[in-house]
């Protein structure tokens, strides 16, 4: 008998987790074992039942899907993640990627895609839309209109990712399994990229471009106070 699929559903509205659930459900090679409404919900249900792969909307309240894709991959990597969000433009698809998250489907792709994007996750392979594919590849970090994190590498903008949300370097060096020298060396050629001089400047042009919102720097601020 073929293995099942075990899916969790991931999303603040409930009307796209019940479409969600009735197309799967009808689906010989996929289960679903849950759904939730959050990015905490998210992690406390895979840190219990540990689903094949993880349907994560973006933005919810409470923690989003990036927060929780990059917690969810660092302590249960064998949980994959396919990002579902109609936030399908630039940087979010290569945001989420280096975040953890194995493929990223905009919203207004067909069923068939969406099966076949499960399919290939749970098997570990990197599942893109082919028009965010597409619009990455095409994508010019020269062009004075997009987002200046496209420069950096996908290293550096994991880096960048935690430097923003307050994380310390000494945990990061842990988190990545590098030195803290090189935690350092990273931070200070992402200020040069991207022309900045502190953490606290990355993070305001982190929400300027859509990365993460005000009330997430908020957040951090306080915890960090």
């Amino acid at each position: 008998m073929k293995k099942l699929i075990r899916v969790l559903l991931v999303d603040d509205h409930q009307l796209i987790r019940h479409g969600f659930k009735n197309l799967l459900s009808s689906i010989e090679d996929m289960e679903v074992i849950g759904d939730v409404a959050s990015g905490e919900e998210a992690i406390e249900f895979t840190s219990l039942h540990h689903p094949d792969v993880i349907l994560m909307d973006l933005r919810m309240p409470g923690m989003g899907g990036l927060k929780a894709t990059q917690k969810i991959t660092q302590n249960y990597p064998a949980s994959r993640i396919l990002v579902v969000s109609s936030c399908d433009s630039e940087p979010f698809p290569s945001t989420l990627l280096a975040a953890g998250a194995t493929g990223f489907l905009s919203k207004d792709s067909g069923n068939d895609e969406l099966l076949s994007a499960i399919r290939a996750v749970a098997a570990g392979i990197q599942y893109l839309t082919p028009k965010i594919a597409k619009a990455m590849a095409a994508k010019n970090v020269n062009d004075a209109n997009g987002s200046p994190f496209g420069i950096l590498s996908d290293t550096e903008l994991k880096v960048a990712l935690m430097l923003i949300e307050g994380v310390k370097g000494l945990d990061i060096a842990e988190k990545m399994h590098i030195k803290s020298k090189l935690v350092s060396s990273y931070r200070s050629r992402i200020h040069t990229k991207l022309q900045v001089r502190t953490d606290v400047a990355l993070a305001l042009l982190a929400v300027r471009y859509g990365l993460v919102n005000n009330a997430a720097i908020l957040n951090n601020e306080h915890h960090n106070s």
